[in-house]
């Protein structure tokens, strides 16, 4: 199975919260799993603010950078190219979103997984409304 992840959903690989069970059960049984070239720095973004506001200690961050890392060594990055940019435009004219989310679903179109997964409730909605087998997996990082 190919499975593409946005920021939200892959985060649950690190952070045990509602959804990682399910999201660890999609990567076992994945061949391939893709994601934006945005998904990393956007999660390191949520674990530096968790950092700052000290949900998680620097030795929690530094274990789960370790980790991202590695996991990510197996991982299809779909980078952002022009026909992304073509189709987040689309996505943002039909749908109301965020630029980052409308350049997760572009890039899932792009690569044509046979899942979809995400945390966010908008965005599988516009995932769905644009042809993606979409997969919800629990409420977002907070």
């Amino acid at each position: 199975m190919r499975s593409f992840f946005d920021s939200s959903a892959f985060a649950k690989r690190f952070i045990e919260e509602e959804g990682s069970d399910e999201v660890d059960n999609i990567c076992k049984k994945s061949t391939s799993i893709a994601l934006s070239s945005l998904c990393v720095p956007e999660i390191m973004s949520a674990l530096n603010r968790r950092l700052r506001e000290k949900y998680i200690t620097r030795k929690e961050y530094t274990k789960i950078k370790e980790r991202l890392i590695i996991e990510i060594i197996d991982a299809i990055i779909v980078n952002v190219v022009p026909e992304i940019i073509s189709e987040s435009i689309v996505l943002l004219e039909k749908n109301k979103l965020r630029t980052i989310v409308s350049i997760h679903i572009a890039s899932a179109l792009l690569w044509q997984p046979d899942i979809f997964v995400s945390s966010d409730k908008r965005q599988i909605s516009a995932a769905k409304k644009s042809g993606l087998k979409v997969k919800y997996v629990g409420k977002p990082l907070s």
